[in-house]
């Protein structure tokens, strides 16, 4: 079993709260425009959240 990435603690953190921070949002779009390949179960993860962005279901605090 593969050691939980720091991209999976954060959503996972995300779903629990219902809340995202800026700086999640920062990490994010710093991670999806670097050169660096996600995984696919991080690049669904990273999609889950920004969708539940876009329908109002998680709450943007800083």
């Amino acid at each position: 079993m593969q050691p939980e990435s720091n991209i999976e603690k954060i959503v996972e953190r995300i779903f629990l709260t219902h809340r995202i921070t800026r700086a999640d949002q920062r990490i994010f779009m710093m991670t999806l425009l670097s050169k660096d390949s996600l995984t696919s179960k991080e690049q669904i993860l990273i999609d889950r959240v920004f969708e539940a962005l876009r329908q109002g279901l998680l709450r943007v605090v800083d």
